[in-house]
């Protein structure tokens, strides 16, 4: 049964996460308090390397854009798609959305619009902060955190699939250095990413309980406990194992069909019966200033904005990104087999940050739109009373039909955690797992029942003894480690794509 289970790889994250959790909850106190100064630790003296690292992604995926070395097919000339534009779409969008866009798409721009950064020197809730407020949700949603995805996988896509590097890690560094890692290396890196995936699906996972629950206490008068988090926790789990290990070519097709038309569904509701006019008009004001002051406020140069703020929020979400990216890239690369570079761009950055774009425009447009003007106060009151994942039920709360649309969304929440669960929990399996190949790219699925058992026990933890803060904290220490990796991969990257003799030269390693 076990005989498929790479130890060597599956042992150090495991027992280092295994640990981790017994010290949160035999010395809660203490344990967090130390957990809480290595967060401080960095992002105080690493928030700017994060600023400048995650706006280097983007500009080096867009001058690769309009490079020949877009026009290469991953997998050579000859190869042949293994999936449809369709669903190579919802797959890729899917796994890298899980619950993100649903938990903070209307919460955070409550936080935003009622919590402005003093050195801008804008009044809380006042047209101003509604700007500021929806140019953060472009911020910290579309184009930057999408490029951090774009850069690996589109490197790993072209070392597996036309340098023919192993299915590892290694193959997302190897063209940094022009060679394969040695095997002590790679061990580390894979204890590295690993755990880093798993800190990041965890807090995605918090994210996607506290919504649930927060659904359940809106519909049914459900109070938050340990006991429901847990029952709800089971049930994704349970969920996203099974249909991880029915394999690529049937689960998570399935899955991320239904969950794209979901979100499709739902936010043409909300587009239809919310404020549409003044979201509208949020968007493109938000949109301008995004654009306007995108430099400065990528890279923390003259912004303005208090550091504290900074930390706590956008270097806290490129730490979340970052720590899914490694592993993510995997799986991500495995499914674009046959289309160029180019199409590769267009698939995981432009279009799924449009998406994400037009999902702000409508949700949090709305959320906006109904605490400043529609129902002052409303959901501010909701989010500091009842918490971040009460907000979204508020909205819907004031719409038609809001028994079948809450019981929709705790559905699409659901599903959402567990379509890019199945995904990333597919490549944690292969990573871990021996005779792994391009012809055949599934792990064990013993190893992927095991990897969902301990994400969902880190999760339930991290929820139970600490909330939101506590994912924050798993989220930025996770995604600590790979930001170094990450500039490696970057590097790698820029290397492959305007050096030809260099490419020829590494493919015949």
């Amino acid at each position: 049964m076990f005989k498929s289970l790479n130890l060597r790889v599956f042992l150090p994250p495991f027992l280092l996460l295994l640990v981790s959790s017994v010290l949160s909850m035999a010395y809660e106190a203490s344990f967090l308090t130390q957990v809480n100064h290595l967060n401080a630790w960095i992002l105080q003296h690493f928030d700017w390397l994060f600023s400048w690292a995650t706006f280097s992604f983007l500009i080096l995926i867009l001058i690769i854009y309009f490079t020949p070395f877009a026009n290469i097919k991953i997998g050579g000339k000859d190869a042949k798609p293994i999936l449809s534009r369709w669903k190579w779409f919802s797959i890729s969008l899917c796994t890298t959305i899980a619950t993100g866009i649903l938990f903070w798409g209307t919460a955070e721009p409550i936080y935003h619009l009622n919590s402005v950064p003093t050195g801008l020197g804008i009044e809380n809730g006042s047209s101003e902060a509604a700007q500021f407020s929806m140019s953060t949700m472009f911020m910290h949603w579309t184009l930057t955190p999408y490029s951090i995805y774009t850069v690996a996988s589109l490197l790993f896509a072209f070392s597996f699939y036309n340098l023919k590097n192993n299915f590892n890690l290694g193959a997302l560094i190897s063209p940094a250095f022009g060679k394969p890692i040695h095997r002590n290396a790679l061990g580390l890196i894979n204890v590295i990413s690993l755990f880093a995936l798993v800190a990041g699906m965890a807090a995605s996972l918090g994210t996607g309980i506290l919504t649930i629950s927060g659904g359940l206490n809106a519909l049914f008068d459900f109070r938050q406990s340990v006991g429901l988090n847990f029952g709800i926790m089971a049930c994704i789990v349970v969920a996203f194992t099974i249909s991880a290990s029915s394999g690529l070519l049937k689960g998570i097709q399935l899955l991320s069909d239904y969950n794209i038309k979901a979100f499709i569904g739902i936010a043409f509701f909300v587009l239809i019966f919310g404020p549409i006019a003044q979201s509208f008009s949020l968007g493109i004001e938000g949109l301008g200033e995004y654009f306007t002051r995108f430099f400065e406020r990528s890279t923390d140069v003259q912004s303005n904005i208090d550091t504290d703020w900074q930390r706590s929020w956008t270097v806290f979400y490129w730490a979340n990104w970052l720590a899914w990216t490694p592993v993510t890239a995997l799986f991500l690369g495995r499914i674009s087999l046959g289309y160029t570079v180019r199409q590769f761009i267009h698939f995981n950055l432009f279009f799924p940050a449009l998406f994400s774009a037009l999902w702000m425009v409508i949700f949090s447009g709305t959320a906006i739109a109904f605490d400043q003007n529609m129902f002052p106060g409303l959901l501010q009151e909701v989010l500091q009373n009842e918490g971040a994942q009460s907000v979204i039920y508020a909205i819907f709360d004031k719409l038609p039909w809001t028994g079948v649309i809450s019981i929709f969304f705790l559905f699409i929440v659901f599903i959402s955690f567990v379509t890019a669960a199945d995904s990333n929990t597919s490549a944690l399996s292969s990573i871990s797992s021996y005779n792994v190949s391009q012809e055949n790219a599934e792990g064990a699925s013993i190893t992927k029942i095991l990897w969902g058992l301990i994400i969902g026990f880190v999760a339930f933890i991290m929820i139970s003894y600490s909330g939101i803060d506590g994912i924050k904290m798993l989220s930025t220490i996770g995604g600590f480690p790979i930001l170094f990796f990450m500039i490696l991969v970057a590097f790698g990257l820029g290397r492959l794509a305007f050096s030809r003799k260099y490419r020829e030269r590494i493919s015949q390693i």
